[in-house]
């Protein structure tokens, strides 16, 4: 295990830089058992624990749901502004590091709080709101078809690279302008990020060149895209402001990609599920809800500042310091769950969309995609099921989510 659990790991209320005793949520442990390391964390520090990020960076990871629901809440104590965080302030964390591309700042309303991030939101949300008018579900359909037109004659497929990594991003990147083969290239540069290491950075800086060269494209040459409607926004958003949300707004549809796994993964794995669905008598909506409850897709969430010292959890925060909300952890908080095998259908109070003024605003957009994603892949491929048995179905996590590795089906052709 990564914790030399003979530290205490907690000294004047920081989590000690390079300290021994302190968990690490990166490398081989964490990429095969992250919810070990979530259990042993929560059952020696409680809802609050500190860890070492890549590059043995201390953070403090929230696992309590109530703690992470008054992070969430709480921009003015726990801020969005990376500009706070101490140990990048003081050039302890470098601009080459492989957590920059999800915890630097960045000219974007997920990096602000207060009036910015309103008028930031507020465009965001009205460009998305008319993409949506423009026809997500329309998108889906198009793109689902083309990708089980790859592979409907072989009579077997792998769902998760030939199906869950493409569809969401390829559907994004037609909403925000790119041409299909930009979409494809996409897949791997976000998956890059999400992942760490030394490509993430060189990875990021690819998509924002790519989406700087949209933007510009735009500029002279309109279209019904998300792009021209950030552009023309009556927010005035500058160049970097347009090309960051984007790149927001990609991110976002990369992880939509392994909640349409997860859901798969939950309908192949069971046979009342699967039949449920192909007879009409159970809606995905209620897969989709377990799924963000036990597997949620991202399940870390970066990353929030203290504004000023605080109480959390029992530890003392101090200003400046990283938090980083176990959304995975939060969601199975014996607090909150005692009985995590009680049924939650109904209950949308997870913590998978985050919470509070930075909540996901394109959630019901992943839905819909996956709502479709599902159902066309049921209805083209009759017969379909899992090629191997459920318990040789493996997950790799990076610090930020738990990914499937593979979903081998077969079907009739």
């Amino acid at each position: 295990m990564n914790d030399q659990s003979h530290g205490s790991g907690v000294t004047g209320g920081c989590p000690v830089a390079h300290g021994q005793g302190i968990t690490r949520l990166y490398g081989p442990e964490s990429a095969t058992d992250p919810h070990g390391i979530y259990e042993r964390l929560r059952k020696r520090y409680g809802a609050v624990a500190p860890v070492l990020l890549e590059g043995d960076v201390p953070a403090w990871l929230v696992l309590g749901y109530r703690e992470s629901r008054r992070v969430l809440d709480n921009p003015l104590q726990f801020s969005r502004d990376a500009r706070i965080w101490r140990d990048w302030r003081e050039g302890r964390v470098a601009e080459t590091s492989a957590l920059i591309p999800m915890l630097g700042w960045r000219p974007d309303c997920v990096s602000q709080d207060g009036e910015p991030h309103r008028r930031l939101r507020g465009a965001v949300n009205d460009a998305l709101q008319a993409a949506v008018g423009r026809g997500i579900r329309r998108h889906a359909t198009h793109f689902a078809n083309k990708q089980i037109d790859g592979f409907a004659d072989n009579g077997r497929a792998d769902l998760v690279a030939d199906y869950a990594d493409y569809l969401p991003m390829l559907v994004i990147t037609r909403v925000l302008g790119l041409a299909e083969a930009e979409g494809r290239r996409l897949v791997e540069s976000c998956a890059q990020v999400l992942k760490g290491g030394e490509d993430a950075v060189v990875h990021d800086g690819m998509i924002r060149e790519i989406f700087g060269e949209l933007a510009e494209r735009r500029r002279s040459e309109p279209g019904s895209d998300l792009a021209t409607g950030l552009l023309e926004h009556h927010a005035a958003l500058d160049h970097d402001e347009v090309v960051h949300h984007l790149r927001v707004v990609l991110i976002a549809a990369h992880v939509t990609t392994n909640l349409l796994a997860r859901v798969l993964q939950l309908v192949l794995t069971d046979a009342s599920r699967l039949s449920g669905l192909t007879s009409g008598q159970l809606n995905i909506s209620a897969v989709m809800e377990e799924v963000m409850w036990n597997s949620p897709p991202l399940a870390v969430l970066p990353g929030r500042f203290a504004a000023s010292d605080v109480e959390l959890g029992g530890q003392r925060i101090e200003e400046g310091d990283l938090l980083v909300l176990g959304l995975a952890p939060g969601n199975l908080d014996p607090e909150v769950r005692p009985d995590p095998g009680v049924s939650v259908q109904g209950n949308q109070a997870h913590l998978a969309f985050g919470a509070g003024p930075h909540e996901c605003p394109g959630q019901s957009i992943g839905q819909s995609m996956i709502e479709v994603a599902v159902d066309v892949l049921l209805h083209r491929l009759p017969g379909l099921r899992l090629a191997v048995p459920a318990d040789e179905l493996t997950t790799t996590a990076s610090t930020w989510d738990s990914r499937l590795d593979r979903l081998p089906v077969e079907f009739p052709v």
